[in-house]
């Protein structure tokens, strides 16, 4: 395989890595077979140290998996699926273009939990073409009725990328998407019966990963480990998760997700000071913790109203911020975090942080 060759590639630096958090995804790697997923993380073991608690997750696509595929892919010691439901409506799945339909979801997460799986992650969308308040609400039940409940679910609004077939049914008006309130009382929706199932909300718009003056990458489980910054670490940012969260005790803080790829060298980047402060704020902003203005203050020497003072304090005025003292690690703090008007409008706000 390719991909086990790149890893190898990366020799030098199996010594600086201790993996604790593994996400196979992208693209849709279920279609691999139980084999060449094991070859995979054999690769990964031999080039890095990996911790016995690892999570390793596996993206799915109901409509390539099987019994046989998931009791490999269990075998092969994946311990995480992240399966792409994303709606439980017929016509809503066709007009997305998937392969499967709400009945073999079904099955597959069955299989998957006869596979061993005891951890898996559900995806669902709204904002899609045909799509009305009354079949979203019905998909999120049935998502949070299936047997036994999801430990984790992801809920994603459409995004039309520039270039798509949709984006060129949306230029000739035959891209039948819901109207702007009915997406937000979708929103809405999400958050409120979601946390009455007892779901622990940690993101707020974007999958994020967070990397602080330390080069320490902090996941979703608030575990830290080291990443060297500029040198082959990249973040990925989904587009516009509105909601992701994981069942009860669970979670003791509230992190984004972290993704990370390995590049080649000759994608290295060098950052700015400003450009660190741009991706601070953007990045704290996008978490329900917010910012911290002691982590900004330790990091860059300048206290975050010495740089941002008056986008601060306009967008207080405006109702779109808050800042808020809490103690965090026995330790006094500050943290800006967007209000729920401020989430409406967050590319908005974020964009006043650019220098």
């Amino acid at each position: 395989m390719g991909l086990c060759q790149k890893i190898r590639s990366y020799y030098d630096l199996g010594g600086l890595y201790h993996v604790s958090s593994i996400f196979i995804g992208g693209g849709t790697p279920s279609l691999l077979s139980g084999e060449q997923i094991g070859q995979l993380m054999d690769r990964i073991r031999e080039q890095f140290a990996m911790a016995q608690d690892a999570e390793i997750t596996m993206e799915v696509n109901p409509g390539t998996a099987s019994a046989e595929k998931l009791r490999n892919f269990y075998t092969a010691g994946i311990n995480r699926l992240s399966i792409g439901m994303q709606s439980a409506q017929a016509e809503e799945l066709k007009n997305l273009g998937r392969i499967h339909d709400f009945e073999g979801f079904c099955q597959v997460y069955r299989e998957a939990v006869e596979a061993g799986f005891t951890n898996i992650n559900v995806d669902i969308m709204s904002g899609l073409p045909g799509q009305t308040l009354a079949s979203y609400r019905d998909t999120l039940e049935k998502v949070l009725h299936l047997e036994p409940m999801p430990q984790h679910i992801s809920a994603y609004s459409l995004i039309v990328e520039e270039g798509t077939p949709f984006a060129a049914m949306a230029e000739r008006g035959e891209l039948p998407l819901p109207e702007e309130e009915t997406e937000r009382a979708m929103y809405e929706e999400t958050i409120e019966v979601l946390a009455k199932y007892g779901f622990h909300r940690y993101e707020n718009i974007h999958d994020c990963a967070h990397c602080d003056k330390t080069g320490v990458l902090t996941d979703r489980k608030a575990k830290k480990f080291p990443v060297r910054c500029g040198m082959g670490v990249r973040t990925i940012y989904n587009p516009v998760p509105i909601y992701m969260g994981d069942k009860p005790g669970a979670l003791t803080v509230d992190y984004g997700v972290a993704y990370f790829t390995l590049e080649s060298r000759e994608e290295e980047q060098t950052l700015t000071v400003q450009d660190r402060m741009e991706e601070t704020m953007f990045l704290g902003l996008r978490l329900t913790r917010g910012v911290s203005c002691v982590d900004f203050a330790e990091q860059y020497g300048r206290t975050v109203e010495e740089v941002y003072g008056e986008v601060i304090a306009r967008n207080v005025a405006d109702g779109l911020l808050t800042v808020t003292e809490r103690k965090e690690n026995q330790k006094k703090d500050r943290f800006l975090a967007l209000t729920k008007r401020g989430l409406d409008l967050s590319n908005y706000v974020m964009a006043q942080f650019l220098f």
